[in-house]
């Protein structure tokens, strides 16, 4: 039987279309599910739809059922629909009649919803670090390797010198700035829809506030019907929050393949941290950053995906949402993958050293020797003359010599400014006070 059936047996082809991959997705928001039941119960008992032993029996084995899902003991059975029936059904076999009263003042609709926000809190958490690990390790490199210089380009020609402390630290502040929009993510995440039920709110005098304390969210979705029109709106945000940091690494993962190919030359790694040929010996393939590329490009067509899947919905819940955990949750996954093997494949990165010195980089200093002659009095446009008639009648000397002293430039990486801004978007975050609250709903 299904939580919402009555007296008649569903047809077996549409329960298996309607049903999809829900038992195979919901098994990850199975402790999320949970944790929602111990706030909500609590939350009856305090306006009598639960006595005070009813709330210690149901506690007491909601606390049980977390605890087997934390050890990975818990499934979803097949002639069950979906996370929430299984564990009212195995709430209600064990204890009985008070089981039954747990989905007093919810529907599936907020409790799938609250689900879905304490879920993506714990993901955020997950990947900003990973995130802060990676930006870590690139503004550790940054210093290590800022004296290295290396070519510049634009239009992928050769233009000014650039330094690997300006190429790592590039990414890491790229990173800094993906966090104030995964930031933005968790704030929307943040917020309790716990008690709209269908989407129109209940005749139970619900204590809201109480749950979003209980919860540890920061404030609610007041709104009952805006709290149902978050569904599609709260993973589009987090995806857009996904894709950037995606863009970051895709970026960076198509640099590392150009820089470790022999015509240029910049970097290598490990061989066992590379792939090979079937035919061709001397092969040394970065299938890695390969492969971040392209589930990083996936992940940035998240946000159209599931913006093209609520396109023209009206308000109110439909079945479409279902679809959605399909899309994201595979790609959450995907993101912290690539964040971890970014990190470790940087951690025995190799820089090659004196890449400049190669006659072929010549023409990376033309803008130096023209802002020497500016400097010396004459005209930026006449000096940027003489130096072009030097380079086209072959007798162009490079300085080799380097002065870039303003911000962010090669010789003032400005890296502990680009550290504090980091510091200060993830310390916005508040993990601390929802794992406290997490911490006492299960003690």
């Amino acid at each position: 039987m299904k939580i919402w059936q009555k007296n008649i047996d569903v047809n077996q082809f549409v329960e298996r279309f309607t049903v999809g991959k829900d038992r195979e997705l919901d098994l990850q928001m199975a402790k999320f599910d949970v944790l929602g039941s111990l706030a909500h119960t609590q939350m009856l008992e305090t306006i009598n739809l639960l006595t005070a032993d009813e709330l210690r029996t149901v506690q007491q084995e909601l606390k049980n059922i977390y605890a087997e899902i934390e050890a990975g003991n818990f499934t979803i059975e097949d002639s069950v629909e979906d996370v929430h029936s299984q564990v009212e059904w195995l709430l209600t076999q064990r204890i009985g009649e008070a089981g039954k009263k747990i989905h007093s003042g919810r529907s599936r609709n907020d409790q799938v919803l609250v689900d879905l926000k304490l879920f993506f809190r714990a993901c955020i958490e997950d990947m900003v670090g990973q995130t802060s690990t990676l930006f870590n390790e690139l503004i550790e490199l940054s210093n290590t390797h800022k004296d290295k210089l290396m070519p510049g380009y634009t239009h992928l020609q050769i233009a000014m010198p650039s330094s690997f402390g300006l190429w790592f630290g590039a990414y890491a502040e790229s990173l800094a700035d993906d966090m104030e929009l995964m930031l933005a993510a968790w704030k929307i995440c943040n917020k309790n829809p716990l008690g709209s039920a269908a989407g129109y709110g209940s005749s139970f005098p619900l204590n809201r506030t109480l749950t979003t304390e209980l919860l540890g969210f920061e404030s609610l979705n007041y709104n009952v019907v805006y709290a149902q029109m978050g569904r599609g709106k709260t993973e589009r945000i987090l995806a857009q929050a996904m894709s950037a940091v995606a863009a970051t690494l895709a970026k960076m993962a198509m640099d590392v393949c150009l820089f470790i190919n022999q015509n240029f030359g910049f970097i290598s790694f490990p061989a066992e941290l590379t792939t090979g040929s079937s035919i061709m010996p001397h092969k040394k393939n970065p299938d890695v950053f390969e492969l971040i590329r392209s589930r990083c490009n996936k992940i940035q067509a998240l946000p159209n995906e599931i913006a093209m899947m609520i396109t023209n919905l009206p308000s109110g819940y439909h079945r479409d949402l279902q679809l959605l955990k399909e899309n994201l949750f595979p790609a959450i996954t995907s993101l912290n993958e690539c964040l971890e093997i970014a990190t470790f494949m940087l951690q025995n990165i190799t820089i090659k050293d004196d890449i400049l010195k190669d006659k072929k980089y010549d023409y990376l200093f033309s803008v130096e020797v023209v802002n020497d002659l500016a400097l010396q009095g004459v005209p930026f446009r006449e000096a940027y003359k003489i130096v072009g008639e030097q380079i086209e009648n072959g007798s162009f000397a490079p300085s080799g010599q380097i002065h870039h002293t303003h911000e962010g430039s090669i010789g003032n990486l400005c890296n502990e400014q680009i550290t504090s801004a980091m510091q200060g978007v993830l310390s916005q975050f508040g993990f601390g006070k929802v794992n406290k609250a997490i911490e006492d709903l299960v003690k």
